[in-house]
């Protein structure tokens, strides 16, 4: 009896959806995405300000993208994500069409939709690809996973009211709860 073949999808299938859908497209298969709650939008919209902030008064190189913004993780046509808030320091990976490669630091926003991707399919796939940072954020557990896959170090778990400091910015930290 021959095995059932799941069909492979590419970012030409992603890009063939209709106006307003929106998926992202990990190893060839396509994960639908719902609508964001306010408060998730509320967070994007803060840490987007915050990092902008801090890259404009550190006169850094680094660019900050909230989501909707297409990153093309790996050289294939088999992987499109977009992260809640990607952090790209290398400007040779941007181009008209998002981020080519892996951004430096990516910000995942738990939906209950997206609960398993974010800490098990995401997890895997952004430190395979080169993310040198990685941070889950919970809204409705109050907890924020940080992974510091440049340094190897591992995982530290932080609430939204403790002072959380980045990784790639030694002089950063980030304090959720006065964020809401």
């Amino acid at each position: 009896m021959a095995l059932i073949q799941e069909k492979t999808y590419t970012i030409d299938d992603i890009y063939a959806l209709p106006e307003g859908q929106r998926a992202e497209l990990i190893d060839g298969k396509i994960y639908n995405m719902a609508p964001p709650m306010r408060i998730h939008q509320k967070l994007v919209s803060q840490f987007t300000q915050i990092i902008g902030q801090y890259i404009k008064s550190h006169h850094g190189g680094c660019e900050v993208y909230p989501a909707p913004f297409a990153v093309f993780l790996n050289a294939d046509d088999k992987n499109y994500v977009e992260p809640d808030i990607s952090v790209i320091c290398d400007k040779n990976k941007l181009d008209d069409r998002g981020c080519n490669g892996a951004p430096d630091w990516i910000i995942e926003i738990v939906s209950p939709s997206t609960e398993q991707v974010d800490y098990g399919i995401k997890l895997f796939k952004y430190r395979s690809a080169g993310v040198r940072e990685y941070w889950i954020i919970n809204p409705r557990t109050r907890v924020v996973n940080v992974f510091d896959f440049e340094n190897e170090k591992a995982s530290c778990q932080y609430s939204f009211d403790d002072t959380i400091p980045v990784c790639i910015y030694q002089d950063l930290s980030i304090y959720i709860s006065d964020l809401l």
